[in-house]
């Protein structure tokens, strides 16, 4: 296990929160092939097959469940590829069926009474919250991304941010004015977050030790904004931000391979669910001018029908 999360972390580049991912699904299943006096890697068919029939009973989501039986998958594929085994015996096993769920969004008018919220404090932590929200919005960025970009994020005069994402793939993320302006504004009021330290490597540094903000920090204060915003909290976190610019870019008519690339997907097949904010546009566009269309609600309007106009 050791071994394969090394090689994932190496010849992969999968971040930390990958690795702990796949620690946990096989530090489980290993766990269970124990009770079942073996090893994980000599489990049989009949052994994941059985394990994978005990999620679902245990009451697991199919994502969770899929997601388990993948890790199991590379790991067996990676014994085989090690000569540990001869065969990989999840390979017969189908993933159980999963519904993607759409993604969360707001509304543009949301995003900016978020922002409005935000500006409405001119001390530290109002400056900070702003940048944030300017820079998740503007550049559709991960939280992981955001908490960890350095410090100082931009040379003088670049207009976008250069980050690596997942896999260790590089992009470039164009920042707007506004985005630019709150970055500046809160880099004046920075030191405050820094207490007696001289110095941090982090744009956002932590209140307290030598790390950044953490993700879970950031999402608390994003769901306390909301609160002021008028907007539910359980409808807000930093990723429900890269899905409205994502789904915002598409409304307004912008190319899904650009989306892809500034999202950093390595398959557009993951962009592509933005795609669903388009279907009350189109389908009123088609309402509106395809001529069939027309003909029908003229067929089923009384004075159309009365005048002889059908």
């Amino acid at each position: 296990l050791e071994n394969f999360l090394e090689m994932l972390a190496v010849e992969r580049a999968a971040s930390a929160h990958t690795l702990a991912a796949y620690g946990g699904d096989l530090a489980d299943f290993a766990a269970w092939m124990q009770k079942r006096g073996a090893a994980a890697s000599a489990a049989a068919v009949p052994d994941v097959q059985a394990y994978v029939q005990g999620l679902g009973r245990a009451g697991l989501r199919p994502s969770t469940q899929a997601r388990r039986l993948s890790s199991l998958r590379q790991f067996h594929a990676f014994l085989a590829a090690e000569g540990v085994r001869s065969d990989n015996p999840t390979l017969t096993l189908d993933a159980p069926r999963r519904r993607r769920p759409l993604p969360k969004i707001l509304s543009e008018k949301e995003v900016a009474r978020l922002l409005d919220a935000a500006r409405g404090d001119n001390g530290p932590e109002g400056l900070r919250l702003a940048a944030m929200i300017e820079v998740l919005y503007a550049a559709g960025l991960r939280v992981s991304e955001l908490v960890a970009l350095p410090w100082p994020a931009l040379d003088e005069g670049q207009r976008a941010l250069l980050l690596r994402g997942k896999g260790g793939r590089e992009r470039l993320a164009p920042l707007n004015q506004g985005a630019l302006a709150a970055i500046q504004a809160y880099g004046q009021v920075r030191q405050a977050f820094l207490g007696r330290r001289q110095g941090s490597p982090w744009l956002f540094p932590a209140g307290r030790g030598r790390g950044h903000l953490s993700r879970q920090r950031c999402g608390q204060l994003l769901k306390s904004l909301a609160v002021l915003a008028g907007i539910d909290p359980n409808r807000l976190s930093p990723h429900v931000l890269r899905h409205a610019f994502a789904s915002h870019l598409l409304a307004g008519g912008a190319d899904l391979r650009a989306v892809q690339q500034m999202l950093g997907h390595a398959d557009i097949g993951t962009t592509q669910i933005y795609t669903h904010v388009q279907a009350d546009r189109l389908g009123a566009l088609v309402r509106a001018h395809h001529p069939l269309a027309r003909n029908t609600l003229r067929a089923h309007d009384p004075l159309a029908r009365k005048t002889g106009r059908v």
